[in-house]
């Protein structure tokens, strides 16, 4: 019975700080909305479109004019590589067309990344 209780209880605090981690990332994402749109309908606006990063190869989606250097990059789109860039973007990427400084809190970049890894490539969250 213990077990249990403790299991459901550790069960409860994972799920609970999960959505707290999400909330968080989208208060976060509120610097990005100047340049991507996220969620049903997103288009790409200064920056592409961000629904299905996760897995997407970096620079192909469709209809923005990336640079060379982000087209040429090689990055598939995961959470290692999300924080490396994320914390700063030119440096990860030299000649990335991105103009921010980048998110250097690392808690605030994970939780980013979770508001952003919800998203399927149609919009819809998982």
């Amino acid at each position: 019975m213990r077990s249990l209780l403790l299991a459901a209880a550790l069960s409860f605090a994972a799920t609970h700080a999960f959505a707290q981690d999400v909330a968080n990332g989208e208060d976060v994402f509120k610097k990005c909305r100047a340049c991507h749109a996220i969620g049903a309908g997103a288009k790409n606006l200064v920056g592409p479109q961000l629904n299905g990063l996760v897995g997407r190869k970096s620079g192909s989606s469709e209809g923005f004019p990336y640079s060379e250097a982000n087209k040429n990059s090689g990055v598939t789109w995961d959470k290692e590589t999300f924080l490396k860039y994320i914390k700063d973007p030119k440096g990860f990427m030299p000649g990335n067309k991105m103009a921010f400084a980048g998110v250097k809190d690392e808690q605030d970049a994970a939780d980013l990344f979770a508001y952003i890894s919800q998203f399927n490539a149609d919009g819809s969250k998982k």
